[in-house]
């Protein structure tokens, strides 16, 4: 990478590089398991003129969301965060029954089923086919189609303005981010609200979630990197939200410029967390590959141990994260012979890259493991719940970030 996607700059400092990992979303089907499998750097960097942080595009959006392995709904967690964010917007924006609402990256209309729910006409933009094709099975109205300007102009003309845009866990997974955001602009009413979920780059660094960082997500975002990324579409940032979703992101509501106004004192509170964290100098990264490769030594260490103590040790989850982390610590059948997940559409696959197989959740109640490594972390709340049972024959939950963490669970 020799210049930033967003200003231009050539003035790109590492922060880590995990070295070479296959597309993290890449679950492979049995027949496969003989065939190459390609991988790709995954080395991030900052822009020490803009701070955005970032990965090379080495992938295109294509490869990776045709079809695709993840479905919002299997997370009751997350199902129920849209449901509130939903029933909040709709008081902060003032949505009626007259109102349109559009998603982009929709998936498979956990949100927009609420939308629907409340009788207000929507619309979701899903590249995936697969997705997409759930979404219309749930009565979610959906447009299969990466945003572009021209996407968000053709909308327009078609639907007219939205009233609110949403764009959750989708701002850090498209390499064009100019582009992305005019679409952005191109759907809003001038009038209108965007509304943007993205995991937060100090959230990120503090609390060693290194695992988040893989193909699909081109760009790690600050409240001031945002700010530059709205106003490049023509959008400016009015406030701010602190959440704490995948293990810590930031809501940013938007309007066009015109009308935005001054911003809250939220965003200057935000913005003065992350100058104090150092994040807009080189010294608020310098630590971060250390405290990585941390990370690292002590999972290997806890799985290596158990190992030789005859304890077993499965995986809860398949999420592209655990991939990373995977990958990044060469952690194979030999120390996890498997993972679980609800998600039907990856049972008798393999993660890539580190090929271990993925069951079905009720693999764990049949094997009662002595450790159950939780591979999405950051649904531990949920998860500590969901797994309640494992106590039963006295096993344990291992969680690997921000560090290894060992839960005793109560049945």
């Amino acid at each position: 990478m020799t210049r930033c996607r967003l200003c231009g700059s050539e003035a790109m400092a590492s922060v880590v590089d995990l070295g070479a990992t296959p597309p993290c979303e890449s679950f492979l089907a049995a027949d496969r398991l003989d065939q190459p499998e390609p991988a790709y750097p995954l080395h991030l960097r900052v822009c020490t003129d803009c701070w955005l942080a970032q990965i090379p595009p080495l992938i295109k959006p294509e490869e990776t969301f045709t079809e695709y392995a993840y479905f919002s709904s299997y997370s009751t967690s997350w199902v129920e965060h849209a449901r509130t964010f939903v029933a909040d917007a709709a008081e902060r924006v003032g949505l009626g029954t007259d109102a349109f609402v559009v998603e982009v990256a929709s998936n498979d209309g956990y949100l927009l089923r609420h939308v629907v729910d409340r009788g207000i006409r929507c619309l979701g933009i899903e590249p995936s086919v697969n997705v997409g094709a759930a979404a219309r099975d749930a009565g979610v109205p959906t447009l299969t189609a990466f945003l572009s300007p021209e996407t968000g102009t053709a909308v327009r003309a078609e639907h007219g303005p939205a009233d609110l845009v949403v764009a959750n866990n989708v701002y850090a997974h498209i390499p064009d981010v100019i582009g992305f955001t005019q679409g952005l602009r191109a759907l809003v009413a001038d009038d209108g609200w965007v509304s943007i979920e993205v995991q937060h780059l100090l959230t990120l660094i503090e609390e060693n979630q290194y695992d988040t960082i893989y193909h699909e997500h081109f760009q790690y975002y600050t409240v001031a990197a945002a700010i530059r990324a709205l106003a490049s579409g023509g959008l400016a940032l009015v406030d701010v939200e602190l959440l704490p979703t995948h293990g810590g992101s930031i809501r940013l509501w938007a309007r066009p410029a015109e009308v935005a106004g001054e911003p809250t004192q939220r965003v200057a509170d935000v913005l003065a967390r992350e100058k104090a964290a150092g994040l807009q100098e080189l010294s608020g990264y310098t630590e971060f590959s250390a405290r990585v490769a941390k990370v690292r030594r002590d999972l290997l260490k806890f799985l290596i141990e158990a190992a030789e103590r005859g304890e077993t040790v499965v995986g809860y989850g398949a999420p592209g994260k655990g991939n990373t982390l995977l990958n990044h610590c060469g952690i194979r059948p030999d120390l996890l012979p498997y993972t679980v997940d609800r998600n039907p559409y990856k049972h008798g696959r393999f993660t890539p890259g580190t090929r271990i197989p993925i069951l079905a959740p009720e693999q764990i109640a049949a094997d009662r493991p002595d450790y159950v490594l939780v591979l999405p972390w950051n649904l531990r709340a949920e998860l500590v719940g969901q797994l309640s049972f494992v106590g039963d024959w006295g096993g344990r939950l291992v969680f690997p970030i921000p560090e290894l963490s060992i839960v005793e669970v109560k049945a």
